[in-house]
């Protein structure tokens, strides 16, 4: 049976915590000579500007022998109306995986209804999963055993905060989220997250105080007050966010000594976090960024070739 990854759900945590070691072992020891991928070609599809993914994603599949297709929704059918099921149909008749970046986590759904090979998530409106399997592997590499680590992000209850509570909860972290009321993380993720912790042995928190959520965290996080495709709503997000919500020295200071700082870029210094913390000794987004490539190989390898065996 096909197996899509369009968000955490449906993986265990032995599955998720064995793609992040396979990724961890391609950092320290390289790629492996066999090329595992090779003969196997993947289409990455997008509809939103892309730096990290579609640059991280075309290099991992090349390291891995694999070959790439990059191609915008513009210059597909569907620019003109084909049925996306249609789409998905012949597409999956041609490569071994589908990655895409949409405005809308109903295409990924949809084409996953319809595809006979795995769809990737590479962002959509509700998740951004592949972020936050870098974003494990960064707190793993740095701080070890997941179990005792608590995670504060503080800002948008977005694409990156869902799919990051998602991770949390189901590896047993501690996740605490700090966001306005009406800006909190999905009802749906929450409730859901709220089941997984209870097998974990992580928890989740809500709250509307930024103070409150990084206090004694070993991890703070944020992410941009205003995402692709919402342009219109910035003067609006900004009254909500700015500069409550914003990752100052004196916020960080409420966290462990030895917290480390993460954002899954691209930033906006000033706005959601101060340069001196973006690039100061506390942050790790380089790591993190660098970190995208490896999770990402990892994951093409587990989903091809039977569970990542080389």
């Amino acid at each position: 049976m096909v197996r899509h990854f369009l968000d955490f759900e449906g993986y265990t945590a032995e599955e998720i915590l064995r793609i992040v070691d396979m990724a961890i072992e391609f950092k320290r020891k390289g790629y492996p000579d066999t090329k595992p991928l090779s003969g196997k070609c993947i289409l990455l599809i997008f509809e939103k500007p892309s730096t990290r993914t579609r640059v991280s994603f075309h290099v991992a599949i090349t390291r891995l022998g694999g070959d790439s297709i990059p191609i915008s929704t513009g210059e597909m059918q569907l620019s003109r109306g084909e049925a996306l099921s249609d789409t998905a149909r012949v597409l999956s008749a041609y490569v071994d995986a589908i990655i895409a970046r949409v405005y809308k986590h109903e295409t990924l759904s949809e084409m996953a209804r319809y595809s006979s090979v795995p769809i990737i998530n590479a962002l959509s409106d509700r998740f951004h999963p592949c972020q936050a399997l870098a974003d494990i592997m960064t707190i793993k590499e740095i701080k070890g055993e997941l179990s005792d680590v608590k995670v504060a992000y503080v800002g948008d209850g977005n694409n990156v905060c869902n799919s990051l509570i998602q991770a949390c909860s189901l590896l047993g972290v501690r996740i605490s989220v700090a966001s306005p009321r009406e800006y909190r993380p999905s009802e749906a993720v929450i409730a859901q997250a709220r089941e997984w912790v209870k097998r974990s042995g992580g928890s989740i928190e809500l709250t509307e105080s930024p103070e409150g959520a990084v206090r004694d965290a070993d991890v703070v996080y944020t992410d941009v007050f205003v995402s692709m495709g919402q342009e219109e709503e910035r003067e609006r997000r900004l009254k909500v966010f700015y500069p409550g919500y914003k990752v100052t020295e004196r916020l960080m200071s409420l966290a462990k000594p030895d917290a480390i700082f993460m954002h899954c870029l691209p930033a906006h210094r000033g706005e959601e976090v101060d340069a001196s913390v973006i690039d100061g000794e506390r942050s790790v987004v380089w790591q993190q960024a660098a970190n995208r490539l490896h999770t990402e190989a990892a994951l093409l390898l587990y989903l091809l070739r039977d569970g990542g065996k080389i």
